[in-house]
C-alpha cells in the first residue's frame, strides 16, 4: 500500500463502491416489505396548482383544511403506552418544491409553556419541544433530525448508519412558531433541495415525538416502546403520497467575504497590530437528488467558536471535537472507526490555523452505496509545510440495519519536504437487528485499521469487536480492542498505543412496578475497564460502579459512584508542573463520587458534584459546580467551576478551572454568545464573544471577538497583560439554482 499513489487509492476506492451491483429488483422488494410490515401512516396532501402556504404560524390556508392529521400520539414516559394528557395533531402538506408540516400542539395551561431557548441548534433540555425523524430513502439507517420549541428554535442533525447525529449540520429550511390560548402551533417549510431522497420510494419514513416538560411527559407517534424511540428509523411509520417533487437544478453558490483586525504583543515573537480582507467560494451540485459534489476556494473559519477548556490529569492527549462548517457539512458520511481521521489535523497547527487554498467534497448515496471523498490542500504558512489530505469512505448497507463498509486516508507534503505520503486504510462493519428474541435490539460491530511502513514501524495495525444489547430496562455491551505499537494514523486521533482493551459493561434500570408519585427510575450500573500491553500484563484498570442513581418525575437526579483503580507507571509521569511520579511503580486507588442534577426547566438548575478518595500515591478531591441561570426567555447564564486539590508525596498543587457563557438570543435568527474561560494551568483567561443574524436561512453575518490574556502575577502593575486578540466579522450569501 505504501507504493500506491493517493489518488489511485482513492479513485480505486470509489470506483468499487460504484461498480458493486445494486439491483433494482432487489431495493424495490426491501422497500415493498417495509410497506407490507404493518407501521403506522400518513398521507401528504398535495397542494392544488396556485395555491400558497405564508410561514406565520397559523395554519388558515385552505390545503390545512383538507389535510388529515396523523392521530394522535403514545406515552412514553411516565405512563408507557398511557393516553397523553395533552392533544397533538400534524399534517403534511407539500407542492413540487416544498414540503410543509403543520403541528398543533394543544396544551391545557399555555401560560407553562416552557420556550426559553432561540439559538439555533442549542439543546432543548429544559423547554417543551417538538422532534421528527424522516428517512428520505427508506432504508431504515439513514435520515435527518429536526426540533423546535413554543419560542421558534430550530435545530437539525444528519443520521448516520452507525446511529451517530451530527447536529453540526445545518440546513436550509425556515418555521415560525406561535403561542396562543390553545397552546402552540409550528409551521415548518423543509425544501426538497435542501434534502437528500429517493425520487423512486414508495414512501419516506418518519416519527414525530412531543415533549410536555412540565410533566416530564414523552409522546411519541409511533416507536413509543422504550428500547424503540424516535431515533431508530427502523420504528418509525411511513408518509404515503410524495410524488413529482423536485430537487432543484441542484446547483448552490456560497460566496463570502471576511475582514480581520488582530495582534498578538504577549506571543513570542511579539506579533504586530494587522489588518486584512478576504473572499472565498463553496460551490455545491447535486449530482443526483442523493449525492451531492461540493468544492471549496480560499476556504475561511473566521466563525468558528473556541474549544472548551478542559483540565487534564491523565498521560494522554483529550480529544476536542471539530467546529469548522466546510468539514462538518456531510459528516455522517466520514465517520471512520477509532478516529482514523480526525479533521482537526487539516488546517490546524498546534490550534493555530493554517490557510486552506482549495478542498472539494463528494458525498451522498447510490443505491445501497453510501459514499464520502474528500481532498483538501492546505499553503505553507509561517514554517508549517503545505500539505494535501485525501479520505475516502465507502458503505454497503445491508439487510434492514447492517453494513460494511472501507475508508482511505492519505497525507502527502508539498514539495518532497517533510515525512512522505502516509497512507491509512480499514474496513469495517455493523450488523444489528431491532428483532432480537421478538423486539429487542442487538447489534455486532468491528473494524480493522492499518497504515503504511511511512507512518513508522512494523506493528501499525488496531482492531476492535464490540457487540451491545441497549434494551429497557438492561443493557449491556461488551468491547475488546488491540492497538498496535506502532499504530500513528497521519490524519487520525490516537491517544493511546501498544495495548488491549476489554470493556464490558451492564446497567439495570428498573421502575417502580406501579407509578410513583415522585420516583421515575433507579439505575445501577458495573463498567469495568481494563488495559494490558500486547503480552497481557495489566497496565490500568477501573471498576467503576454506579451503587445508586434515583430519577424523578419533576427531571431532578442524583447519582452515587465508587471507582476502584489501578495504573502502572513504565515511565515517569509529570501530573504537574515541578510533579512527577516516578517510573517503574504501581498504584491502587479508589474514588467515590456523588452528583445531583436539579431539573433544567428551573429559573436556577444546580449540578453539584463532589469526588474524593486515594489517588497514585496520595489523596485527590475534585469539586465540580455547574448552574444554568434562565432570567426571562432567550437569556441563559451557564456558570462552571471546577477545583482539584490534590496531595501527594511528590508534592501538592492544585487546579482550578472556571466558565462563564452568556447566551442572549434576541430571536430565533439573531444572538450574542459571551464565552469566558479560565484555568490555572494555561494561566490563560479568555474572552470570546460571538455574534450571528441569520437575515434568512442560508445567508448569514457574523461577527466575532477573540481576547486572551496571561496570568502574570510577577508583574506587578498588572496581573492580567494580553497575549493576543482579534477581531473578525464575515459575511455569507446563498444562492441556489
Amino acid at each position: 500500500m505504501a507504493e500506491m499513489p493517493a489518488r489511485l487509492a482513492l479513485a480505486a476506492l470509489c470506483a468499487g463502491a460504484l461498480l458493486l451491483p445494486t439491483p433494482l429488483a432487489a431495493q424495490t422488494a426491501a422497500q415493498l416489505q417495509i410497506m407490507q410490515s404493518g407501521r403506522r401512516t400518513m398521507t401528504a396532501e398535495r397542494m392544488r396548482d396556485g395555491e400558497k402556504v405564508v410561514l406565520d404560524g397559523v395554519l388558515d390556508e385552505p390545503v390545512w383544511d383538507r389535510a388529515q392529521h396523523g392521530g394522535e400520539f403514545i406515552m412514553q414516559d411516565p405512563v408507557l403506552g398511557g393516553a397523553p394528557t395533552e392533544r397533538t395533531e400534524v399534517r403534511i402538506v407539500y407542492d413540487k418544491d416544498h414540503l410543509y408540516i403543520g403541528a398543533t400542539l394543544y396544551d391545557s395551561e399555555p401560560d407553562k409553556l416552557k420556550g426559553n431557548t432561540r439559538k439555533r441548534d442549542e439543546f432543548l433540555s429544559a423547554d417543551d419541544r417538538f422532534m421528527w425523524t424522516m428517512d428520505t430513502f427508506l432504508n431504515q439507517q439513514t435520515g435527518y433530525f429536526f426540533e423546535m420549541n413554543p419560542a421558534g428554535l430550530m435545530a437539525d442533525a444528519l443520521k448516520a448508519p452507525s446511529g451517530a447525529n451530527a447536529r453540526e449540520w445545518d440546513g436550509i429550511w425556515n418555521a415560525r412558531a406561535r403561542q396562543s390560548e390553545i397552546g402552540w402551533v409550528l409551521e415548518i417549510d423543509l425544501p426538497f433541495r435542501s434534502l437528500a431522497f429517493d425520487p423512486n420510494a414508495p414512501a419516506w419514513g418518519i416519527n414525530f415525538q412531543r415533549t410536555v416538560r412540565r410533566k416530564q411527559e414523552e409522546l411519541l407517534w409511533t416507536g413509543h416502546q422504550r428500547n424503540q424511540g424516535l431515533q431508530r428509523m427502523a420504528n418509525a411509520g411511513l408518509l404515503l403520497g410524495l410524488r413529482d417533487v423536485s430537487p432543484g437544478r441542484g446547483f448552490e453558490v456560497r460566496p463570502y467575504a471576511s475582514g480581520y483586525a488582530a495582534a498578538a504583543p504577549g506571543r513570542t515573537p511579539p506579533v504586530a497590530s494587522d489588518t486584512s480582507g478576504d473572499v472565498g467560494v463553496d460551490l455545491a451540485y447535486n449530482l443526483t437528488p442523493s449525492l451531492r459534489a461540493v468544492a471549496t476556494i480560499n476556504t475561511d473559519f473566521a466563525e468558528t467558536e473556541v474549544d472548551q477548556r478542559l483540565v487534564n490529569l491523565t498521560r494522554f492527549p483529550l480529544f476536542l471535537p471539530e467546529r469548522r462548517t466546510f468539514f462538518l457539512d456531510g459528516q455522517t458520511y466520514f465517520d471512520l472507526p477509532f478516529n482514523s481521521f480526525f479533521s482537526r489535523r487539516i488546517g490546524l497547527v498546534n490550534g493555530q490555523p493554517q490557510p486552506i487554498v482549495a478542498g472539494g467534497k463528494l458525498n451522498g448515496q447510490t443505491g445501497r452505496n453510501d459514499l464520502g471523498a474528500l481532498y483538501v490542500r492546505t499553503a505553507e504558512d509561517d514554517g508549517a509545510a503545505g500539505e494535501s489530505f485525501l479520505v475516502g469512505r465507502w458503505r454497503r448497507r445491508l439487510l434492514r440495519q447492517s453494513y460494511v463498509g472501507a475508508f482511505y486516508t492519505g497525507r502527502t507534503t508539498h514539495d518532497g519536504l517533510g515525512a512522505d505520503t502516509r497512507h491509512t486504510a480499514g474496513l469495517d462493519f455493523r450488523i444489528a437487528t431491532a428483532e432480537f428474541l421478538g423486539n429487542r435490539n442487538l447489534a455486532a460491530t468491528g473494524y480493522w485499521v492499518s497504515h503504511s511502513a511511512g507512518a513508522g514501524g512494523s506493528d501499525p495495525d488496531a482492531y476492535a469487536g464490540r457487540v451491545e444489547y441497549l434494551n429497557d430496562i438492561w443493557e449491556a455491551t461488551a468491547d475488546v480492542q488491540a492497538v498496535g505499537a506502532d499504530y500513528a494514523p497521519a490524519v487520525g486521533f490516537t491517544p493511546r498505543r501498544e495495548y488491549r482493551f476489554y470493556n464490558p459493561e451492564l446497567i439495570w434500570s428498573p421502575r417502580p412496578k406501579t407509578r410513583h408519585p415522585y420516583i421515575r427510575r433507579f439505575r445501577f450500573g458495573f463498567d469495568p475497564e481494563l488495559y494490558t500491553d500486547l503480552q497481557n500484563r495489566k497496565q490500568s484498570m477501573s471498576l467503576d460502579v454506579t451503587a445508586f442513581r434515583l430519577e424523578l418525575h419533576s427531571g431532578d437526579n442524583v447519582e452515587v459512584g465508587v471507582t476502584p483503580s489501578y495504573e502502572r507507571l513504565d515511565d515517569p509521569f509529570q501530573i504537574a508542573a515541578g510533579v512527577v511520579l516516578p517510573g517503574g511503580t504501581e498504584y491502587d486507588f479508589t474514588r467515590y463520587r456523588v452528583a445531583v442534577n436539579t431539573a433544567n426547566q428551573r429559573l436556577v438548575s444546580l449540578r453539584p458534584t463532589v469526588e474524593f478518595g486515594t489517588f497514585f500515591s496520595g489523596h485527590r478531591t475534585l469539586y465540580s459546580f455547574g448552574v444554568d441561570v434562565r432570567p426571562r426567555p432567550g437569556v441563559r447564564v451557564n456558570t462552571t467551576w471546577e477545583q482539584n486539590d490534590v496531595d501527594l508525596p511528590e508534592g501538592r498543587f492544585e487546579t482550578r478551572l472556571l466558565r462563564v457563557v452568556t447566551d442572549t438570543q434576541f430571536s430565533p435568527f439573531m444572538y450574542l454568545v459571551n464565552n469566558v474561560q479560565y484555568d490555572s494551568v494555561s494561566k490563560v483567561l479568555g474572552w470570546q464573544a460571538r455574534f450571528r443574524w441569520i437575515v434568512r436561512p442560508g445567508n448569514d453575518v457574523f461577527v466575532v471577538y477573540t481576547h486572551n490574556w496571561i496570568d502574570s502575577t510577577v508583574e506587578a502593575q498588572s496581573r492580567f497583560r494580553t497575549l493576543d486578540r482579534r477581531a473578525a466579522a464575515k459575511v455569507v450569501y446563498t444562492k441556489r439554482f
